[in-house]
């Protein structure tokens, strides 16, 4: 099938992927689905998206990461937005130098992700702040850089971290983007 309107789903969120694939379907695309890395790879084979939206943080203890750089490794001309409940700057540095065009932090609806399919390149009209990070965003960022490095293991990560992991998962709870 033609990549010109196909779009590729990696979430793991069966009802969500659903919602988000007949949205976009409405829109004139041509959509796949796929829970995880495995399945996304299935779908290679058969098929080559020209866009491709992925979720972060999968079930299967893989991370949306390694999607991102398979995807790209597959067609490097392929647009992919990485959505996220868990947005960090480290994940976000990390999707586009693995090959994503954007980063959108969840909630995101359709609007916004064919909005970033279409805006690709950079822009200098960015405002740019004089607020310094504060020590609670230092923290949510370490946090979720041990995160990514364990696979999301939250137990393996508050170890790392040397936190109790009941202390990490109550962090966990009042970060999370719904």
């Amino acid at each position: 099938m033609s990549s010109e309107r196909l779009l590729l789903i990696i979430e793991d969120d069966a009802a969500f992927a659903r919602t988000l694939a007949r949205s976009f379907e409405r829109r004139g695309y041509h959509v796949v689905v796929a829970a995880n890395h495995d399945e996304a790879k299935d779908l290679l084979q058969v098929h080559s998206p020209g866009y491709a939206v992925v979720d972060l943080k999968l079930n299967d203890n893989t991370s949306g990461l390694a999607c991102v750089q398979m995807l790209h490794q597959f067609d490097p001309e392929m647009l992919i937005v990485v959505l996220t409940g868990f947005a960090s700057i480290s994940t976000a540095v990390e999707a586009i130098k693995l090959g994503a065009c954007q980063y959108l932090a969840k909630p995101s609806n359709t609007d916004d992700i064919e909005a970033a399919f279409g805006h690709v390149a950079g822009t200098t009209e960015i405002e740019l702040t004089n607020r310094a990070t504060s020590i609670k965003t230092l923290e949510w960022e370490r946090i979720h850089q041990v995160l990514v490095e364990t696979n999301f293991n939250i137990s393996e990560t508050a170890r790392r971290l040397g936190m109790h992991r009941r202390t990490l998962a109550r962090k966990l709870e009042k970060q999370r983007v719904k």
